[in-house]
């Protein structure tokens, strides 16, 4: 079976990924966390894994059930770098919801009709209604990130997103509904070790995109974005919440546990929730992309 993007990711590995990126992909143990500077050197185990999230994806249940009694609305976004682990995250998050009641929401790129429109229109619709949930699968922050990076959008269009982002989650928070904002980070060379397990993958090819590949090479660049965004975009009403995601059990794990301590919902289980892991879990000020 051919690769996708006739094997553009394995080829940018051969011979154009920084030397100290091949060879920490080289010489990795699949257990292995590549960041050397990730504070855990090993993945965490698999049982103790599956007891947690099974513990809490109890607690997101009582959750929901208390959003849908006393008429909450809760809008969770998630955003990252390309494959951080969004998609799995939400996956464990939202998989013993209702989904009648926990909408993911996943926006392709702007159709002509909405590219004519106020930029934030598109997403205002999805926003929860009363006793519901609304996961963004990525969001409105393309603007600060992606098309900055690949000139999707113009320098105006982007200082004009800065100036109203903040206003536009301050009518979000006044009209009641809880904002929670995660980034997602990984590191470079587990990106790259991601990427490459996707292309060799007849079941996860379909993850890859055209962007995914043309942004190997802009890495700086994706730095300096998000690094600019986060400072603009992080505020009281609305913070960023970052959670570094080199090993996926635990960044799985410490999110549920994030959004769970944000509410006093009925039956919460304090124990069960556990602290925060202060080692990966980091406010927006305190990270250095």
């Amino acid at each position: 079976m051919p690769l996708p993007f006739d094997g553009a990711i394995s080829r940018f590995y051969q011979q154009d990924a920084p030397n100290d990126i091949r060879v920490s992909i080289a010489s990795a143990k699949r257990k292995d966390i590549l960041d050397p500077n990730f504070p855990y050197s090993n993945r965490m185990a698999r049982k103790s894994y599956d007891q947690d999230m099974m513990a809490l994806q109890i607690e997101l249940v009582k959750l929901q059930s208390w959003v849908a009694e006393t008429g909450q609305r809760i809008a969770i976004v998630f955003e990252g770098r390309d494959a951080a682990g969004k998609g799995g995250t939400i996956k464990r998050v939202s998989e013993n919801l209702n989904p009648r009641m926990a909408k993911v929401v996943a926006l392709s790129k702007p159709t002509e009709k909405e590219r004519g429109e106020w930029y934030f229109q598109r997403y205002i619709q999805h926003l929860p209604t009363a006793g519901s949930m609304t996961i963004f699968d990525r969001s409105w922050y393309n603007r600060g990130v992606v098309e900055k990076v690949f000139g999707f959008c113009t320098d105006a269009d982007r200082e004009k997103f800065f100036d109203q982002v903040p206003l536009f989650e301050q009518m979000i928070a006044q009209e009641g509904i809880t904002l929670v904002k995660i980034w997602l980070n990984v590191g470079r060379a587990e990106q790259l070790r991601r990427f490459l397990a996707r292309e060799s993958d007849p079941l996860k090819q379909w993850k890859l995109s055209s962007i995914d590949v043309k942004g190997l090479s802009k890495w700086d660049a994706y730095s300096d974005a998000i690094s600019e965004t986060l400072r603009r975009s992080d505020m009281e009403h609305a913070p960023w919440t970052i959670v570094r995601s080199d090993d996926k059990k635990r960044a799985r794990l410490a999110v549920a546990r994030h959004i769970l301590r944000q509410f006093q919902y009925s039956g919460r289980r304090d124990d069960v929730i556990g602290l925060k892991d202060d080692l990966i879990v980091l406010h927006a000020k305190d990270w250095n992309v």
